[in-house]
C-alpha cells in the first residue's frame, strides 16, 4: 500500500474536529496517539455482539469473547515478531508490565544483586526498581546519557559486574526521540549472564518490531500510544523467561488448581492475567496491530522524518530556541523537545493551544534526564504518521508568537 498522509489522516475521526472552532493540530502523540476508525469499529463490534467474560464461560457469547481476546493476542504476537501468542501477556500498560517483571523477576534477586538502568528512563522504568531495591537490597546502577540524551551504551563495560542480573532500558526516549543501540546492550548482558528488559512504549508506534531478532528477554509497551485503546498494554517475554516468573497478582483465572495449601498456577501468559482482563481494549489493540500491518512502513517513516527535518529547520531560525536531543537522522523518532529562552514550557504550551496546537510541557516523567540537561522542563512536540506540513507550520507560528508575547 502506497503511503498517503491525507488518506491516512482521513481514517482518524477526531482529526477532522474543530475544538474551539479551530483546526486541531495534534502533536502530543508521545503521550497518547489517536485512534483510527478501524479500531473504533472493532471495539464497538465486540461490545455490541460479543461482550462477555473470557475463558471460564460455557455459553456461546463467552466462547465468542474468548475467541476475540485470544485472536487479539495472536495479532499482537504477529505484529511484534513473537514466536508464539503465549509469549504475549496483556497488562494495563507499560507501567503495569514493568512492575510485573520487577515483582516476578525481582522475587529471585537478593541483596547485592544488581539491576542496571539509565538516566534516560521514564519514571515507570525507574520507580519499580527503586521499590525492589528498598525491599530486597538489590543495587541499582545507571548508564549515563550523552550530549544528545542518548543512552551511552559505551559505558556498559565499566558499569556491569558479574552480579548484574538485569539491564532495563528504554528502546527509545520519550523526551528526545533518540533510539538506543540495543545490540550493544544485549551483547553486554550476555557476557555477564543478565537478562534484558526494554521499555518500548515510544518505539512501537514508530517502527516495525521484531522482538525475537532483538535478542532481549522482556519487552513492554502500551496500546494507547500505538493507535489503540487506553487501559491495555503488553509484556512480551521469551517463553523460557516467562516460565521462570511467579505470578504478580492473585485472583481468578491464574491458577490451575487450588486445594487447601496446594496451589498449581496456570501456564504463561494466563498466570499473569488474574481476574477479568481488559477484554474490549485488547480486542482494540489487536485491531490496531492489524491496521499497522497494512501500513507502508518505509513511506510512513520517511514522512515523519520529513516532518521532523522541516520542524528542526524552522526552529533553527527562532532566536533563543534550543532543541533537546539529536538532529534529523534515522536513529530518532518523531519526538522533538525544545526550550525557548525566557518562556516557561507550560506557558508555551498554552500559547500553542490557542493556535489549536496540542503539545506537552513539563519534565515528561523523566526528571533524571532533565537534570542531565540542566533543565526543569521542556516543551515537546511529537509527530505521528497522520500529521502533515500544516501541523508543522502551526507549531512554528505559535512558537514565534510566544517568543514575541512572553519575552
Amino acid at each position: 500500500m502506497t503511503f498517503s498522509p491525507a488518506e491516512l489522516r482521513a481514517q482518524f475521526p477526531i482529526l477532522s474536529s474543530r475544538p474551539g472552532g479551530r483546526p486541531l493540530h495534534y502533536l502530543d502523540n508521545a503521550a497518547t496517539a489517536q485512534v483510527p476508525q478501524a479500531v473504533l469499529d472493532a471495539v464497538t463490534r465486540h461490545e455490541t455482539t460479543s461482550r462477555a467474560n473470557v475463558r471460564r464461560g460455557l455459553h456461546r457469547l463467552a466462547d465468542k469473547a474468548t475467541e476475540a481476546y485470544e485472536n487479539a493476542r495472536a495479532a499482537v504476537a504477529r505484529h511484534m515478531g513473537a514466536r508464539a501468542p503465549e509469549e504475549v501477556v496483556f497488562t494495563a500498560g507499560t507501567t503495569s508490565a514493568i512492575n510485573l517483571v520487577a515483582h516476578g523477576f525481582g522475587a529471585g534477586l537478593g541483596e547485592g544483586d544488581e539491576v542496571v538502568l539509565s538516566v534516560a528512563e521514564h519514571h515507570s522504568n525507574i520507580l519499580p526498581w527503586r521499590f525492589l531495591a528498598e525491599r530486597s537490597g538489590v543495587v541499582l546502577g545507571y548508564l549515563p546519557a550523552n550530549e544528545e540524551g542518548r543512552v551511552d551504551t559505551g559505558a556498559l563495560d565499566g558499569t556491569l559486574s558479574e552480579r548484574c542480573k538485569l539491564i532495563a532500558v528504554s528502546h527509545c526516549s520519550n523526551v528526545t526521540g533518540a533510539i538506543t543501540d540495543i545490540s550493544r546492550v544485549v551483547a553486554a548482558a550476555r557476557r555477564v549472564g543478565a537478562r534484558v528488559l526494554l521499555d518500548g512504549a515510544q518505539f512501537v508506534p514508530s517502527r516495525p518490531l521484531d522482538v525475537a531478532a532483538l535478542g532481549v528477554d522482556f519487552y513492554a509497551f502500551s496500546g494507547h500510544k500505538m493507535y489503540g485503546p487506553g487501559g491495555v498494554g503488553v509484556l512480551w517475554g521469551r517463553a523460557e523467561a516467562l516460565a521462570e516468573l511467579p505470578p504478580f497478582l492473585g485472583g481468578g483465572g491464574m491458577v490451575r488448581t487450588l486445594d487447601g495449601d496446594a496451589v498449581t498456577f496456570a501456564d504463561p501468559p494466563w498466570r499473569f492475567e488474574a481476574g477479568t482482563p481488559p477484554i474490549a481494549q485488547a480486542v482494540g489493540l489487536g485491531a490496531a496491530a492489524e491496521w499497522l500491518a497494512q501500513l507502508d512502513w518505509p513511506g510512513a517513516q520517511r514522512h515523519v522524518a520529513g516532518l521532523v527535518a522541516r520542524t528542526l529547520d524552522g526552529m533553527a531560525g527562532i532566536d533563543g530556541l534550543r532543541v533537546i536531543g539529536p538532529g534529523a537522522d534515522n536513529s530518532r523518532t518523531g519526538v522533538v523537545s525544545f526550550v525557548l529562552a525566557g518562556v516557561h514550557a507550560h506557558d508555551l504550551a498554552q500559547v500553542l493551544d490557542a493556535h489549536g496546537v496540542a503539545v506537552r510541557g513539563g519534565h515528561h516523567c523523566a526528571q533524571p534526564l532533565m537534570e542531565h540537561f540542566g533543565l526543569a522542563a521542556t516543551t515537546r512536540a511529537s509527530f505521528a504518521f497522520y500529521n502533515d506540513g500544516g501541523d508543522v507550520d502551526a507549531l512554528l507560528a505559535g512558537i514565534k508568537e510566544a517568543a514575541e508575547k512572553l519575552r
